[in-house]
């Protein structure tokens, strides 16, 4: 069953995206729950612990690799690891998954004009166009479809934190250009690990806060859940299917987030689907393909 699940890298990534939408839906669900910083830390330790396990040994192996870019590495993990799941967590209580899925899916995008940025890589005409119509996707959640609302900038704070949170996934993405020669998952074990450092104080900080619940049962259900499908499951599977198919290939597979989250969302949670969610919906990931037809050309 899993060799043919792991010879399968259509399978393999539409399993990966669907994991990917189901974060957004449990971050709604952990609302009241389980608190943001206790729900990122719980869930890297639970990540570090299985990961440990099965690779320790090749990070112990690695190690005097990674510590010549100890650094870069940590940063990157704050940045991507406990930053972003912590600002995506805070969201959560302020916007819809709706609006969450929509606008994580720009992501691919905006990596692309991140590096950009950062290297000077080549940018076509499409691609910019596929930049400026994704962006136009995300201006139209944010705002709600409202005009005045972008005359004002009065966005919802949950909206403005998750765009925030995806800049700093996007950062940790552009940045793993610069990553140790070792492989993915002893590497993303270390991540997990410093994730888990980063998050310590900031949970302590927030037990000791005089508002403070401890998790409920369905509070511990969807940290566990994080942990395993969206942490763990999901990043074995995108690293597989990158080896199968190639990076370009596996990247387009990235368009089934938000769709899957809008699917989610109306199903799962009850939220209103709103005719601006399918108009952003379709501007982002349209963008998204535009800019990956545009890579191609180049």
């Amino acid at each position: 069953m899993m060799k043919r699940l792991f010879a399968n890298p259509t399978l393999l990534l539409v399993l990966t995206m669907l994991m990917w939408a189901c974060n957004a839906i449990s971050g709604q669900l952990a609302v009241g729950h389980v608190t943001p910083y206790t729900l990122v830390l719980m869930r890297w330790v639970m990540v570090s612990a299985v990961m440990w396990m099965i690779c320790g040994r090749e990070v112990i192996e690695h190690w005097s690799t990674i510590r010549t870019r100890l650094w870069p590495v940590i940063l990157m993990s704050f940045a991507g690891f406990t930053g972003f799941n912590t600002l995506f967590y805070i969201a959560s209580i302020h916007t819809t998954g709706l609006n969450i899925g929509i606008l994580q899916g720009s992501m691919p995008v905006l990596v692309m004009l991140g590096a950009f940025l950062v290297f000077r890589s080549k940018v076509t005409k499409l691609q910019l166009l596929g930049v400026a119509t994704t962006l136009i996707g995300v201006a139209i959640v944010a705002s709600r479809g409202e005009w005045e609302v972008l005359k004002t900038l009065a966005f919802n704070n949950g909206d403005v934190l998750m765009l925030i949170a995806i800049v700093l996934y996007c950062s940790y993405t552009v940045s793993l250009a610069a990553r140790p020669d070792v492989p993915p998952i002893p590497l993303f074990t270390v991540f997990a690990i410093i994730a888990l450092i980063a998050a310590l104080p900031l949970a302590v900080w927030e037990f000791f806060q005089p508002d403070y619940q401890a998790p409920t049962l369905q509070g511990w259900a969807v940290t566990v859940f994080v942990a395993i499908f969206p942490s763990c499951l999901a990043q074995i599977f995108f690293l597989r299917a990158n080896d199968l198919v190639g990076p370009n290939r596996a990247a387009v597979f990235t368009n089934l987030v938000p769709i899957f989250t809008a699917i989610l969302a109306v199903l799962l949670l009850g939220e209103t689907f709103a005719l601006y969610h399918a108009l952003a919906l379709a501007l982002v990931i349209g963008g998204i393909m535009m800019a990956q037809r545009g890579a191609r050309s180049a």
